[in-house]
């Protein structure tokens, strides 16, 4: 029988190690039980400097994010914006009075703040409304309330203590979470006061269980939004100082359609616009022949997505992939469906699995050498990948504290978006860009995913090694 001579196996396997070489450090979590997936190569040349089984199908948690922001560039251009209207049938008679519901047409616009419906207010104002004699109805036609597809989402219905679990509406508002203020009372003892973020009046029910303390004494809160049958309620308890500053405290609202109802409602009230029937919220389009009695246009789409991935937003995540059905109505699947025929036009980019654009569906699945090929093909587009990168976090300077470690070799020539995820397993995945010492252009990725047998996983045990392997990559080239 014929053997291959020893030297050739050795010669046929020296790829193999040469590329593994580059993720020494990473790879020792492969002994913990850990599921790797990584890769590391230089754009220009094309040359690998680190894989790991790089085909490897994995959670990417966050990293999905990188797909949404390209798919949305590829659809709208960065300069994109999304409307937001209030229309009517009807029309304003000489004494300012609408004899008509009064429609906010809920455009999508991930980033609609209480500010954007306060300019609304004052342009129907300036518009000559004074008085609606109707409703008030917050019109989400496009899509919500959205079906939830993620344990977090579904519990947040009834009860939430975060504000990441938000729901999802074509009309919401400030990230479809509430905002009240906490303030010390004048004297220990007394109660905190808390009121709206947002407006004077109270537009979410509070539960108040903060006590005054003297100065000095700390401030340590906990929130939580519950439903009850008179509607959302803000749980607050705790202690605070008295010569604390004001706390701004955000839970997501158990309808993010009704929380823009309420809210708009006040402002109307606030600006001396009365609305006699109260607010609603519909799921039907307005009728064509409504007029705009007025308007406001979203940040651009390259801020948009700057917010979107710097602070791994869920929420605006979302929005924006659902924005990207064509059909009203859809959900998270008809969105993550959108995101996949995105990718299916990249060439060489395997197998995906989306089910959300925020990566919040532990089903997501992808490979290491998928999110390179992601970042590849947006590096390869010169009108895109200015905004596309500027989405990306640099360590050195991002919002997230824990990127600031390793060299400042990592630091200052990575740019790069992470995911977490703990349940049902932990998942800690970076995907981003690094510029070597020669200044040439590289990608790279690493998926990291736990399993029901490997232990807790924190994000120094991968950004260590991670960050110590880089920088060899980036200082030998």
């Amino acid at each position: 029988m014929y053997r291959r001579p020893l030297l050739c196996v050795l010669l046929t396997l020296l790829p193999l190690f040469a590329q593994a070489s580059g993720f020494t450090r990473l790879a020792e979590l492969a002994d913990k039980g850990f599921l790797l997936g990584a890769e590391a190569r230089l754009l220009d040349s094309g040359e690998t400097l680190g894989a790991i089984e790089p085909e490897r199908q994995l959670s990417p948690a966050s990293v999905s994010k990188v797909y949404l922001a390209a798919a949305a560039l590829e659809r709208w251009g960065p300069q994109h914006r999304f409307t937001t209207r209030l229309v009517s049938l009807a029309e304003p008679d000489g004494e300012g009075v609408l004899h008509g519901d009064l429609v906010l047409d809920g455009g999508g616009d991930p980033l609609l703040t209480s500010e954007d419906l306060w300019r609304l207010t004052q342009r129907l104002h300036q518009a000559g409304v004074r008085r609606v004699e109707g409703r008030l109805v917050v019109s989400q036609w496009r899509y919500g309330p959205v079906e939830c597809i993620t344990t977090d989402r579904c519990q947040a219905h009834s009860r939430v203590a975060n504000a990441y679990s938000a729901l999802l509406s074509s009309a919401g508002v400030n990230h479809g979470s509430w905002c009240v203020s906490v303030a010390p009372a004048a004297v220990p003892g007394e109660p905190a006061r808390i009121t709206s973020c947002d407006s004077q009046a109270p537009i979410v029910g509070i539960d108040n269980r903060v006590e005054t303390q003297p100065d000095d004494s700390g401030t340590r809160l906990n929130a939580e939004r519950v439903l009850r049958d008179s509607g959302d309620v803000m749980v607050v308890s705790g202690q605070i100082s008295t010569n604390a500053r004001p706390r701004a405290v955000y839970r997501a609202s158990s309808d993010p359609a009704r929380q823009t109802a309420a809210t708009l409602l006040a402002m109307l009230e606030q600006a001396g616009i009365g609305v006699r029937d109260g607010a609603g919220v519909a799921s039907t389009e307005p009728p064509a022949e409504s007029r705009s009695l007025a308007e406001v246009e979203s940040e651009p789409l390259q801020e948009l997505l700057l917010r979107t991935l710097n602070h791994s937003n869920n929420f605006m995540a979302d929005q924006l992939a659902l924005n990207l059905v064509e059909s009203p109505r859809a959900g998270l699947v008809q969105a993550g469906g959108a995101l996949e025929a995105f990718v299916a036009g990249l060439p060489d980019h395997g197998p995906v699995t989306l089910r959300s654009g925020s990566g919040l569906t532990p089903e997501n699945r992808t490979s290491a050498a998928g999110i390179t090929t992601l970042l590849e093909s947006m590096y390869r587009r010169p009108a895109l990948f200015p905004s596309f990168v500027a989405a990306l976090q640099s360590p050195a300077n991002g919002v997230m504290r824990f990127l600031r470690r390793g060299s400042a070799t990592f630091q200052e020539h990575v740019m790069l978006k992470t995911g977490t995820l703990n349940q049902p397993v932990a998942v800690r995945a970076v995907g981003g860009y690094f510029r070597t010492r020669s200044g040439q252009w590289g990608v790279f990725a690493a998926l990291v995913n736990g399993t029901s047998n490997t232990p807790w996983l924190n994000w120094q045990q991968v950004l260590e090694p991670l960050a110590a392997d880089l920088e060899e990559m980036i200082d030998a080239h």
